[in-house]
């Protein structure tokens, strides 16, 4: 079942991406999450509570979102396959659609070399400020580069490899757990004295989660971009996060390129590590070589998805 719907929700999202226009009417699913999640946190992570309780009641919250979502999505997905006919499949697929995020990571990084390119350095931080959490308003035209193919590899793992891999393992209900719980870590897994306890579950669990993604997304890379695995085994641990370098240290053998390096977040500098080695700084023509790259990894996904249907 999960493959003719990974092979359908994959080209709906690279046809369409998830429309302005639907998203003006009805929002995004992971909106619904994300408010879920704001009202826990707001009523039960509070600073007068132990570190163990506020950890404690982290993973509750997390354990409520997939409960919700596993149940709701099982729920309607038996529905669909089993009383709707030969065709439920479908509406199974357009159900997984807005998992996906091919096309729309695709603008939002292209925006960024336009508008390197046609508009001027204050225009691209514009554009790189949708994307990306560290501050833009003093990066250079390199920093605005790598900070978006930064984006771009990351983010083909989070947002294609790995709503890909546990839709074909678990069907909808997977494609949806992932994408709740990476929305918690996102919004509450953070390092800072307010979330360390109570986003400490929904950190792990993403972690757990993008274990087998971004190392498979860090494979594509190198494969679509002709080489990078020496710099992915060499640099991917130099990463915060135990996945994020794989498919960002490829992107960076790839291109040839260093990425990463000392970055400010709220005004405050941290000194991160280069990922990768030597090369010239990065320009609107080294985002237009990994959105290539990405491109073809993304169709080695679809190769994936079509292999696993026709061995089904």
């Amino acid at each position: 079942m999960a493959e003719p719907v990974a092979l359908a929700a994959l080209a709906l999202d690279a046809a369409f991406g998830w429309p302005a226009a639907l998203y003006r009417r009805i929002g995004h699913p992971v909106g619904v999450f994300a408010r879920l999640i704001d009202g826990l946190e707001r009523r039960w992570n509070q600073p007068e509570r132990s570190f163990a309780t506020r950890r404690l009641l982290g993973l509750l919250t997390l354990l409520l979102l997939v409960v919700l979502v596993s149940g709701a999505a099982w729920l309607v997905q038996w529905t669909l396959l089993s009383h709707v006919g030969a065709y439920g499949w479908v509406a199974v697929a357009l159900l997984a659609w807005p998992a996906f995020a091919q096309r729309s990571l695709f603008e939002h990084v292209r925006a960024v070399a336009e508008a390197l390119e046609q508009h001027g350095l204050p225009a691209a931080r514009n554009a790189v400020a949708a994307i990306v959490g560290r501050d833009t308003a003093e990066l250079d035209e390199s920093g605005v580069a790598r900070a978006a193919i930064e984006s771009l590899a990351e983010s083909f793992s989070d947002g294609v490899a790995a709503p890909l891999f546990w839709l074909l393992l678990l069907g909808l209900p997977g494609a949806w757990i992932y994408k709740a719980v990476n929305t918690a870590d996102s919004l509450i897994g953070h390092r800072e004295p307010r979330w360390r306890a109570y986003g400490w579950a929904a950190a792990r669990t993403d972690d757990a989660m993008n274990l087998i993604p971004a190392r498979l997304a860090g494979v594509l890379i190198c494969l679509a971009g002709g080489g990078g695995w020496r710099i992915m085994a060499r640099d991917a641990h130099k990463h915060a996060s135990p996945n994020a370098g794989w498919p960002e240290a490829a992107m960076a053998g790839a291109l040839g390129l260093r990425l990463a390096g000392p970055v400010a977040y709220d005004g405050v500098m941290h000194d991160k590590p280069w990922i990768g080695e030597g090369g010239p700084a990065a320009t609107p023509f080294d985002i237009r070589h990994a959105l290539r790259i990405y491109l073809i990894a993304c169709a080695l996904l679809w190769l994936i998805a079509g292999g696993a249907a026709w061995l089904r």
